[in-house]
């Protein structure tokens, strides 16, 4: 499991082939999603704070991540709608199914092959 430490790595395509060569099943990363509230609040222009500096990703890019490496049962789901917490934010994130792509946090599994 690596959460969005492939953000802050410039070749992710080596990261990721590493990350699968020590994997005996499943791998699961957290990701940072470009299409996001998040992004807009703290990832424009390079970032402010601990998001300085951080790649953030479309679920196609994601995708592309992965093509021709061995693996198996992509998955790609969403979470942090709205970020900040709060009651509002809770039930949004309660309620909003977790395949619709728009959240900040973007969860990819997939199966080593």
């Amino acid at each position: 499991m690596s959460v969005t430490a492939l953000c802050f790595i410039d070749e992710q395509g080596q990261a990721l082939q590493e990350m699968l060569r020590v994997t005996r099943r499943r791998l699961v990363l957290g990701l940072l999603n470009r299409n996001s509230l998040l992004h807009r609040q703290v990832g424009r222009r390079g970032g402010i704070g601990g998001y300085r500096g951080a790649q953030w990703h479309t679920p196609a890019e994601v995708r592309r991540l992965f093509d021709g490496l061995p693996i198996a049962n992509l998955e790609l789901r969403s979470a942090i709608f709205l970020p900040g917490g709060g009651r509002l934010a809770r039930l949004v994130e309660y309620t909003t199914p977790a395949h619709l792509l728009l959240g900040g946090f973007l969860a990819v599994a997939v199966d080593a092959a």
